[in-house]
């Protein structure tokens, strides 16, 4: 059954139907609905302006409450993420649970650091003045998760937002259903009720969301769901955070050591059944490894998963059969399958799967992969390996393999990506250190520790200036005069070559 809001109660379109689903406690959840989510953000605002996000208190105590949501309900967690992607508890741990954790816990120790005014160098003009920089929140943002690692990319963002201060709404991802139901259940019971709010809303109707005017939209998600975001963001100015998904390129040098080359290939494209955003995509090997580079793959995924990784208690599945399909038709319609290729359209499973004889026009080279599926490709040197990365768009990560320093460096330097890591996959975009996002057409802005700070700040800019040296500065007053305009090129003169004084003005 279907309960359709009144016309007389919204304008927007049907597709605003609520729409009951069972979830794991057998309570019925619905979809947010356009009145609610208007007094959500409503609500979210009055908080903000209320000051209550503002102390430093408040923050911390915020951040303990998703490190202790996360802890007392990790079981919670694991069965939801087993319901949507029959994700092991491992995986679920590891690369969702503690990482969340440990953004927050870093945020904690270092916020005090953080909220303080960042003071800049002064000059003669400046010596009473005080120059600095004060960040201050940018009021309630909006962050869209997606299905590929749904509690991390709703809740890393989060701690971001919470940390400088900011109200938030959170829309994690209606693929994974049970986890979004989840969320939606625990982020009320944890964090406070006025200055954060779960949503449940289906991908198309996003952009009428965004379209509510938020000070700030998170988006993680594939690139035509964030074109339709950043379109419906720019109708009302509003500033966007972009993650998206692109052609990883994976290369692997002949003087690499293979084995362990293989061991981490294997394990970033096939965790998670292969739906990630920054697993290798396809690897570029050079022709003199590419037998063995296939034979330590081959041996890797019986290591991993045994003969039959449908049985394995590590091996995931699809989220959902549209997904599933159109990874099936993609591995069906290009290259040849050296390893793998069974699929089950019952149990959404795909097997970890491995191409060779791939052209560059072949379809997976230009869809981006949600699933266990990697090309391989043959080069015969450095240079056509820049040349091929280089001649397509800006992907989100750039790998190489080698234990030749200077290919590495090349690499890193003559391509151009969100992020580069070498002789491992994926970590480069876990690490609090290291702030992540993409560029050009992989995304636009960045996170993680200090980085999701500054991305949830407004930087301002301030000159805390008294009323002395008025002897000097009423050079700049009219009526303007010949002399004081020589006195004041002069001054900027001696600006540039000792750095002593600056304009006058």
């Amino acid at each position: 059954m279907s309960l359709e809001p009144s016309p007389s109660s919204s304008s927007s379109p049907s597709r605003w139907i609520r729409v009951p689903q069972r979830t794991r406690l057998g309570e019925p959840c619905l979809k947010t609905d356009p009145l609610e989510c208007v007094d959500l953000l409503s609500r979210a605002r009055v908080a903000f302006r209320a000051g209550r996000t503002i102390v430093e208190v408040f923050r911390l105590a915020q951040l303990e409450a998703v490190v202790r949501m996360l802890e007392e309900h990790e079981c919670d967690f694991v069965d939801a993420l087993g319901r949507d992607l029959h994700k092991p508890r491992f995986e679920t741990v590891v690369s969702e649970l503690i990482l969340v954790k440990n953004e927050a816990l870093h945020a904690i120790n270092n916020l005090k650091k953080w909220m303080q005014p960042q003071h800049v160098e002064r000059n003669l003009s400046t010596t009473l003045d005080e120059c600095l920089v004060f960040s201050e929140p940018l009021g309630v943002v909006l962050i869209v998760g997606t299905w590929c690692n749904p509690v991390q990319t709703c809740l890393v963002p989060l701690v971001g937002a919470i940390a400088a201060g900011n109200c938030a709404v959170i829309s994690p991802c209606e693929c994974t259903a049970h986890t979004a139901e989840l969320l939606h259940r625990l982020i009320p019971f944890y964090l406070d009720n006025e200055c954060f709010h779960g949503i449940r809303s289906g991908t198309h109707v996003l952009p009428e969301v965004v379209e509510l005017k938020f000070d700030h939209v998170f988006f993680t998600g594939n690139r035509e769901e964030g074109s339709r975001i950043a379109t419906a963001a720019a109708r009302t100015l509003t500033p966007v955070t972009l993650v998206l998904g692109g052609k990883n390129p994976c290369y692997v040098d002949q003087h690499c050591d293979i084995s362990t080359t293989a061991q981490r290939i294997a394990w970033a494209r096939f965790h998670n059944a292969g739906q990630s955003l920054v697993a290798p995509d396809y690897i570029l090997c050079h022709t003199d490894v590419q037998a063995q580079l296939l034979q330590a793959l081959k041996c890797c995924l019986m290591q991993f998963y045994g003969s039959d990784p449908r049985e394995s208690r590590s091996y995931g599945r699809m989220v959902n059969l549209e997904i599933f399909n159109r990874t099936r038709d993609l591995l069906w319609r290009s290259g040849k399958v050296a390893v793998g290729g069974q699929v089950i359209e019952a149990e959404k499973y795909i097997a970890p799967t491995i191409l060779t004889d791939v052209a560059e026009s072949d379809p997976i080279m230009h869809q981006d992969i949600f699933g266990p599926v990697i090309p391989v490709l043959t080069v015969n040197n450095i240079e056509e390996a820049i040349a091929f990365i280089n001649k397509k768009e800006k992907p989100l990560c750039v790998y190489a393999y080698s234990t030749n320093s200077k290919v590495i460096s090349r690499l890193m330097s003559e391509t151009s990506s969100g992020s580069f890591c070498s002789n491992d996959s994926i970590l480069q975009s876990l690490m609090v250190a290291l702030p992540f996002g993409g560029v050009g057409s992989s995304g636009m802005g960045s996170y993680h520790g200090r980085q999701s700070f500054e991305t949830f700040s407004h930087r301002k800019s301030c000159l805390l200036r008294g009323t002395r040296f008025e002897c000097v500065t009423y050079l700049r007053y009219p009526p303007y005069e010949d002399h004081n305009l020589s006195l004041m090129t002069w001054a900027n003169a001696l600006s540039q070559r000792s750095q002593g004084w600056c304009q006058i003005l």
